[in-house]
């Protein structure tokens, strides 16, 4: 009897682990370097088999439903991949940091085939070599970045800008510095840097869709300095009152794009939003590689399968004719128009256009014509070894758009499930900001980043000339480092005083006004051609009594600027960025405030061996 029992328990238990007719438990445990016992936020966590996966949080925790008996993987780049068989609700796991898949990834950077997906990477603990020459970045493209100078306030009273909601050169940075190599200084946008993390704002009250806020402080890099911070946010709307969607996937299915970290990762990003997408969403699929085609005519979003299937069918080959596939995406995306909805195309490629319409001035022209139809673009960045960042900001800057780099399944989330609202539905458009220095407070000051956005002060006024779009719930910083009055000596921006006439200019109202500055913003709304205008005044009470969000974004921009090698460095080291950013963690419940501080230290370690 003994033994017919004993078969029975092993009949069922073999069901129950390969039968799949047993309810699944909920497993959770927590995810740590096994060097250190710190916790490792961003992991991903799958299901072995399966496309579905969660992410370890801030403190390495994670929550997953899987059965008994199947096994989970543990992946993140940098330490070797472990897989766990389910055997109870608890799984605590300590990831071993691999230098095997460091040198795998240098392969990579030479142009070579990687061997497996490589899923994401927070250095720790580590001193990784610098690549020998040719490395990767040579065969990449970016586009001249001429740092902002100091600018004397009597000459040049005010400062115009578009605003900049991209954050794909902080992807690109990681991206850079998770190879074990510095990225070049025109790969790097500060305020792209900076813009890269969410920061608590005001939210908009009454019938305006932005806020304006301001704080000043202690400059960390210039103490005789103060840093100005602007920040605007964005309305944030509930995902169930977002409008309909319209959405054109224009993917680049040419050879360049073959690779885990190109097309696979296109795939799996794709299928992240697509599983958010509801019954009045609608999606087509256009491809392009020699030549463009549409692969899925518009579906509705409640048929997601359909949509995977169309997605996993694709295969990479072939030139690159990009400009033809954004011609036909558009047709598709109005064609498709929903009025008082959200069209969209979102193109995923790495940039590397060959055939046809293929310059950067062609495909400036190309999308300045297409962007009147009212269709908005999102450029999702990928691949490494030959990416044309330099036409990512063309099409973005000039389309209406917004560009992201993804470089891991972790960025893919944060973009297109996290920030879902921010990345695809515009509140506001053609937003300019326009600051107005006070001669009287301030003797010269610099906009730090926005090269690129750079406006005419008769820009601000005008409603022809195109500016940035902001997205729901989406926040917008700008910082300026200013020398104040009473500042001796040889202070940059400085200039002799004139012969022929005077350059005291400063008022009567000027002088007696507490104002250091006034900061004008004018916007249009998504469905009107006339802009509308707020303006906020901004006073300095001379302290450094200052937010934990001014400390975090403020140690962004001082390493954006180390990163670059600025003119005006100042003091500014790792060090005293690692410093005070662990000054502003705050709540940082997604851990990109901790990745950050890891990532300055990969970068120290790299610069120390320049």
């Amino acid at each position: 009897m003994k033994k017919i029992l004993a078969i029975t328990v092993i009949a069922v238990l073999t069901c129950l682990t390969t039968g799949g007719i047993v309810a699944a438990i909920t497993v959770t445990g927590t995810v740590i370097d096994a060097t250190d016992g710190s916790p490792l936020p961003g992991t991903t966590v799958t299901v072995k088999g399966t496309t579905g996966g969660v992410f370890a949080d801030s403190n390495g925790k994670y929550s997953i439903s899987a059965q008994i008996g199947k096994v989970l993987v543990f992946s993140f780049v940098g330490y070797d991949i472990q897989e766990i068989t389910v055997s109870g609700e608890r799984h605590d796991v300590a990831m071993k940091p691999s230098q095997a898949q460091l040198d795998e990834v240098v392969v990579v950077a030479f142009g070579s085939q990687a061997k497996k997906s490589l899923i994401g990477f927070t250095s720790r603990n580590f001193r990784p070599a610098r690549m020998s020459s040719p490395d990767f970045a040579d065969r990449e493209e970016y586009g001249t970045v001429v740092e902002n100078r100091f600018k004397a306030v009597a000459d040049d009273p005010l400062s115009t800008f578009s605003i900049d909601v991209d954050a794909a050169s902080y992807g690109n940075m990681r991206r850079f510095l998770n190879q074990g190599q510095l990225p070049p200084k025109d790969a790097i946008r500060t305020e792209e840097m900076v813009n890269y993390f969410s920061y608590d704002y005001k939210l908009p009250e009454g019938n305006d869709p932005v806020c304006i806020t301001a704080e000043t402080g202690e400059c960390p890099w210039n103490v005789s300095h103060r840093l100005v911070r602007i920040g605007i946010k964005a309305r944030e709307i509930p995902s169930d009152k977002l409008p309909a969607s319209n959405f054109v996937f224009l993917l680049d299915v040419s050879g360049s794009m073959y690779g885990p970290t190109r097309l696979d990762l296109v795939k799996s990003s794709l299928k992240m939003l697509v599983n958010n997408l509801r019954a009045q969403d609608r999606v087509a699929i256009v491809v392009y590689a020699g030549a463009a085609g549409e692969v899925l005519p518009s579906t509705p979003g409640s048929d997601k399968q359909k949509i995977r299937d169309a997605l996993d069918a694709l295969t990479a080959g072939g030139s690159t004719a990009g400009g033809a596939g954004i011609q036909l995406a558009y047709k598709i995306a109005r064609k498709n128009f929903i009025h008082n909805g959200n069209n969209r195309i979102i193109l995923c490629t790495d940039g590397d256009f060959n055939v046809g319409v293929s310059s950067n001035a062609e495909l400036e022209s190309l999308i300045e014509k297409e962007r009147k139809s009212g269709v908005y673009l999102t450029i999702l960045g990928y691949g490494m070894g030959n990416y044309k960042d330099s036409k990512m900001q063309t099409l973005a800057e000039k389309g209406n758009g917004n560009h992201a780099y993804i470089d891991n399944m972790q960025e893919s989330n944060r973009v297109l499930v996290q920030e879902f609202g921010a990345t695809m539905y515009v509140v506001a458009k053609d937003v300019k900001l326009q600051v107005e220095f006070n001669p009287a407070k301030v003797q010269t000051y610099r906009l730090i980043g926005y090269e690129s956005r750079l406006l005419n002060k008769e820009d601000f006024n005008d409603d022809t000339k195109d500016a940035g779009e902001i997205g729901a719930g989406h926040s917008v910083t700008a910082f300026y480092e200013v020398v104040p009055v009473g500042v001796e000596g040889n202070f940059p921006g400085k200039t002799d005083d004139l012969k022929y006439q005077s350059k005291s200019r400063a008022a009567t109202v000027a002088n007696h006004s507490p104002d250091l500055l006034t900061v004008k913003l004018r916007y249009k709304l998504p469905d009107e051609n006339t802009s509308r205008k707020m303006e906020t005044a901004v006073t300095d009470n001379g302290g450094n009594n200052v937010s934990e969000d001014f400390r975090f974004a403020a140690a962004v921009a001082m390493f954006g600027q180390v990163l670059r090698h600025s003119d005006f460095n100042g003091t500014a080291t790792c060090d005293k960025v690692i410093a005070l950013a662990g000054q502003g963690l705050g709540n940082d419940s997604k851990g990109y405030r901790r990745e950050f501080l890891r990532l300055v230290e990969t970068a120290k370690s790299l610069l120390d061996t320049e």
